[in-house]
């Protein structure tokens, strides 16, 4: 039996866009679990998630056609890793994409 742990996102990435950590490239993105509110307006939820880039061949595309704002979809896997801080183990997730597809540019602002 095949046995996996995977993620999907759609969303938009933020403020601070792609940037590049080490030998990685490193991408925040909204996920927006909004809600309606008991007047009926709605009322915003974004869950943000940094995914991490590993395959340095995807590194140009992203930097050259990914900008806040964006909506993309990104898949890939998840990976539990643990490191050591003041004498206590640490948990922690790293998102790692293995898929990556821009949906949306961001739309211009109204004029």
């Amino acid at each position: 039996m095949k046995t996996f742990s995977k993620f999907e996102i759609i969303g938009h990435v933020g403020k601070h866009g792609v940037q590049e950590v080490g030998p990685t490239l490193r991408v925040s993105i909204a996920a927006e679990y909004g809600r309606k509110d008991d007047d009926g307006r709605f009322v915003s939820n974004p869950f943000w998630n940094e995914v991490t880039i590993f395959n340095s061949a995807r590194f140009d595309w992203i930097k050259a056609n990914i900008d806040s704002g964006d909506l993309v979809r990104t898949a890939g896997t998840l990976r539990q890793t643990k490191f050591e801080r003041n004498g206590e183990t640490v948990y922690t997730y790293t998102l790692a994409a293995d898929e990556f597809d821009l949906l949306a540019k961001k739309s211009p602002p109204a004029t």
